[in-house]
């Protein structure tokens, strides 16, 4: 097995997405939480198809963002295992096309387990909210905030 060796930049870019995650979230809160969202953050989630570091930013930026959700540890523990997951799929996603099926799919199908629930509302019906809003925010913005994040990072090689 091969050995993975961290560096400061790869801790230092994990730390940007993050915050960057986690700021985004909290400054468009309205948006962010509930069953109908459109969490613009989320954009983010394809960023470990071009940059394995941002697995763990796009995940602790979602923990961070998600400790000022209205259904607390859940969505705190919940929401960011289902972005751990789909930002490890996405990194593995053989083109930029499929890495943006993950984290759709994933946020589709796991979030209303327990959203669902909470607002009262049945599976089905959360899980088209979440998928569609997914979509659109994931649609829209990923590619283009993926070949931005290719561009500067070209800029700036870096062996980790």
């Amino acid at each position: 097995m091969k050995r993975f060796k961290i560096s400061a930049h790869f801790i230092a870019r994990a730390g940007i997405i993050a915050a960057v995650y986690t700021v985004l979230t909290l400054a468009l809160q309205g948006i962010s939480y509930g069953p109908v969202q459109f969490r613009i953050a989320e954009a983010l989630t394809v960023l470990p198809f071009a940059d394995v570091a941002a697995i763990p930013g796009v995940a602790l930026g979602c923990l961070f963002a998600n400790l000022g959700s209205p259904l607390g540890l859940v969505d705190i523990l919940g929401g960011s295992s289902i972005t751990l997951i789909s930002a490890y799929l996405t990194h593995k996603a053989p083109n930029r096309y499929v890495a943006l099926l993950p984290p759709i799919v994933l946020n589709a199908i796991g979030v209303p387990i327990y959203l669902a629930p909470a607002v009262g509302l049945p599976y089905w019906l959360v899980a088209l909210q979440v998928g569609l809003g997914q979509l659109v925010v994931i649609g829209v913005l990923g590619l283009p905030v993926l070949s931005l994040y290719q561009r500067i990072m070209s800029r700036f090689p870096i062996k980790d």
